[in-house]
């Protein structure tokens, strides 16, 4: 396969230097321009980003000269990746669909969309159709397909088998979420070190509203009740959350360990190359997931579980899950989103 080329938005913020991180020794994919704000314009990559992720840029990545985030200053990419700041995403990536681009972003501007998809891969595979109506209603050539929020990707993920199998009425999850959620230069280190923040503005409302559209239909949103607590707390990367979890059909402990060991989903029979090859590993010690430990496994795009127990006050289940928030939760994410829909030839 001719690699495609991409272009990455925002490249200079730290899910901007995932996204090139991830990208820089792709199967399918090659990193074509870096794009930025005004202030980086004109500068080589690695000046602008000062080695704050990206130590070390192969294939003379660092070299890219930094152009500004429009259409006219790229020359004809075959994918647009967005980690621009939900600020200002909304119009530019508008611009790029418009252009004739599919647009794969991380910001929040289109979520919610009726007919942008908001894809997680092993969850809601065939909301990838929902392009066709958005192209239909737009008259756009180009597309946009957003990914979840980070809190959002790592629940949802963990959610899918219980949803599929028993049936999901209420989810009440509390997060412990890494300062790298907040970007870079993110929460001031006097506020964080050895403390605990329990506000996070609009990530509860976020991951309430996604929830209900990644486990739901193209057609309507899934009905559960869900309930979000979130909470920074002093670790680099990798989100915590607390979930309880009420099932309509009854669920054991050792059920739910067996639906989620053997999770598999369209990314892994389609054998994409960002897709783990087992999307939630389930732990059997008593004191994990554990940041330090598991929240690099499958590359970042498996999310690990643990602590599975019954919930008597919810009739239902309860369980810790850890997933990385750059990865699962971001860049990782959109990037199997391209791949998903360049494998079912919605990119040609």
């Amino acid at each position: 396969m001719t690699k495609k080329k991409a272009v990455v938005l925002g490249a200079t913020g730290m899910m901007g230097q995932k996204f090139v991180q991830l990208l820089a020794n792709h199967p399918w994919l090659e990193v074509s321009a870096v794009a930025a704000s005004d202030r980086s314009v004109g500068k080589s990559y690695a000046a602008s980003t000062g080695g704050q992720m990206v130590r070390h840029l192969p294939d003379g990545l660092g070299e890219l000269q930094v152009v500004e985030a429009a259409p006219r200053a790229i020359a004809d990419p075959d994918i647009v990746f967005s980690a621009l700041p939900t600020e200002v995403a909304g119009p530019i990536e508008e611009d790029f669909a418009k252009a004739g681009f599919p647009v794969f972003s991380n910001a929040s501007s289109h979520r919610m969309d009726h007919d942008v998809p908001l894809l997680n891969p092993e969850v809601n595979a065939e909301h990838a159709s929902l392009v066709e109506e958005q192209k239909r209603r737009t008259k756009w050539d180009g597309f946009i397909v957003a990914n979840p929020n980070c809190t959002t990707a790592i629940l949802s993920l963990s959610l899918k088998p219980l949803h599929d199998r028993f049936g999901l009425e209420t989810v009440i999850v509390s997060t412990m979420q890494a300062i790298s959620g907040a970007g870079y230069p993110g929460v001031a280190s006097l506020d964080i070190l050895e403390n605990v923040i329990p506000f996070i503005r609009n990530e509860e409302e976020k991951v309430e509203r996604e929830t209900n559209k990644i486990l739901g239909t193209t057609a309507k949103p899934a009905t559960v009740t869900v309930s979000a607590s979130c909470q920074r707390v002093p670790t680099i990367h990798g989100h915590i959350e607390a979930v309880f979890a009420k099932t309509r059909h009854p669920a054991s402990p050792e059920e739910v360990a067996k639906s989620m060991s053997e999770f598999q989903s369209t990314p892994q029979k389609m054998k994409l190359p960002s897709a783990p090859p087992h999307p939630i590993i389930v732990r059997k010690e008593e004191d994990r997931p554990q940041t330090r430990l598991d929240v690099d496994e499958g590359n970042g795009m498996t999310v690990s579980v643990g602590r599975l127990r019954r919930d008597s006050a919810l009739n239902g289940i309860k369980y810790i899950v850890l997933g990385h928030n750059l990865v699962r939760g971001g860049a990782g994410c959109s990037i199997l989103n391209a791949e998903l829909l360049m494998a079912q030839k919605y990119i040609q």
